[in-house]
């Protein structure tokens, strides 16, 4: 059973001069999905969050929000994390959370309480007296999402979160996200030109030069896109050469390496179950969202 339609975004247009950043984009994204917008830089991904967050203002094109398109109602259902930090350098932890606090909260108890509950759920009570500029970067990034769930939003937009950190910072800051989902049931939109961010992603939307190349679960997408390889080390390499000859299945010998590309899972049990007595040796490798990116690319410049 599919969730309920959170935000629905049809014929989105926006150029900048003769510059079409965005153009004639159409997606959804459902309550509680972790939904993935992927692209390289200059794709189309900032603009798009830019004009969801209701920061630029489109030329064509509609999005609803909760079927709603009212820009206060919008700013008070959602939360972003931008690429820049926001907060101020020379303000502690607290006193940033505080400050930025109260412009969604005025009653100082409820404040505290909420900067409390954040503090627990983001786990960053050691760093919660320390100046923000005195801060790891996987540690500002996830004050910067305490910020952002300030308001209690519904839908949180990441717009390339992990950029510039290192791989511990970046499961950090993962984990985060995946908290967020399982305890707060909060839909994420979620930037980023990482590939293999979005092997967990519930959908993902290929964008570049503004324009759309593929949308679907990750799953698909590598059934569609991806290339899985299948490498075998032979008892008898002419005895296999000759059966994948015969099966018409294509092959290339590398070393000692008989190497099978794009092949399909089920196919791939067959080939092992009736050769299962002149193999060595295997490795199945299954394609990766890198693979589905370079190729949904590749195949829409036909």
């Amino acid at each position: 059973m599919k969730k309920e339609i959170i935000l629905k975004i049809d014929s989105l247009s926006k150029s900048f001069g003769e510059v079409k950043a965005v153009n004639n984009i159409s997606f959804e994204v459902r309550k509680g999905e972790l939904f993935a917008f992927l692209g390289t830089n200059g794709a189309g991904k900032s603009t798009t969050i830019k004009i969801l967050t209701t920061l630029l203002k489109q030329d064509s094109g509609t999005f609803l929000l909760n079927n709603k398109n009212d820009d206060n109602y919008i700013r008070s259902k959602i939360g972003v994390v931008f690429q820049e930090n926001v907060l101020d350098n020379f303000l502690t932890v607290k006193e940033n959370l505080l400050y930025m606090g109260a412009l969604y909260l005025k009653d100082k108890e409820l404040l505290l309480k909420k900067y409390e509950e954040l503090k627990t759920l983001l786990d960053f009570n050691e760093c919660e007296n320390k100046q923000y500029r005195y801060l790891s970067g996987g540690q500002k990034r996830r004050i910067e999402i305490a910020r952002a769930l300030l308001g209690e939003p519904e839908i949180l937009f990441l717009d390339e979160p992990t950029t510039g950190l290192d791989p511990e910072s970046r499961k950090l800051v993962w984990n985060i996200i995946k908290k967020l989902q399982k305890e707060k049931n909060i839909t994420v939109f979620l930037t980023t030109h990482y590939m293999e961010e979005s092997n967990d992603a519930d959908y993902v939307v290929i964008i570049d030069k503004g324009v759309i190349k593929a949308k679907g679960s990750p799953t698909e997408l590598k059934n569609i896109f991806a290339k899985d390889v299948l490498k075998i080390k032979a008892v008898n390499e002419n005895l296999l050469i000759e059966y994948l000859t015969k099966q018409n299945i294509p092959y290339s010998v590398v070393a000692d390496m008989i190497i099978v590309t794009n092949i399909a899972t089920l196919n791939t049990i067959c080939l092992l179950s009736e050769n299962k007595n002149n193999i060595e040796s295997f490795e199945h490798i299954k394609g990766t969202m890198d693979d589905v990116f370079l190729s949904a690319l590749k195949g829409s410049e036909k």
